[in-house]
């Protein structure tokens, strides 16, 4: 048996990782995927807890966590479908949405 530590650090470590990656990217889809690595990382740590406790709970949680992300993932890439088409780039810095 994997002791709780391991997969809480796992979770920590990709949280880091998409937190990184929000920060540091400019390219709008790269951003989206370190979010949905973010959310990743807390249903692992959600799993991980529910798993130790004995209880269904987080379990749950995810189940809920991962409907809403793939709402997000189908309403987030037609956004940025529609911004790609009407300005030609997927740079952050590039983009003012404000002034068309």
């Amino acid at each position: 048996m994997v002791p709780i530590s391991y997969h809480l650090i796992l979770s920590g470590i990709l949280f880091t990782i998409g937190v990184t990656g929000v920060l540091l990217r400019r390219n709008i889809i790269i951003i989206f995927m370190a979010i949905e690595l973010m959310l990743n990382a807390v249903n692992l740590s959600f799993v991980a807890l529910a798993r130790h406790f004995g209880n269904m709970d987080g379990q749950i949680i995810v189940f809920f966590v991962m409907s809403v992300a793939a709402a997000e993932v189908a309403v987030g890439l037609a956004i940025i479908l529609l911004v790609f088409r009407g300005r030609e780039t997927v740079n952050a810095d590039e983009l003012n949405l404000m002034r068309w």
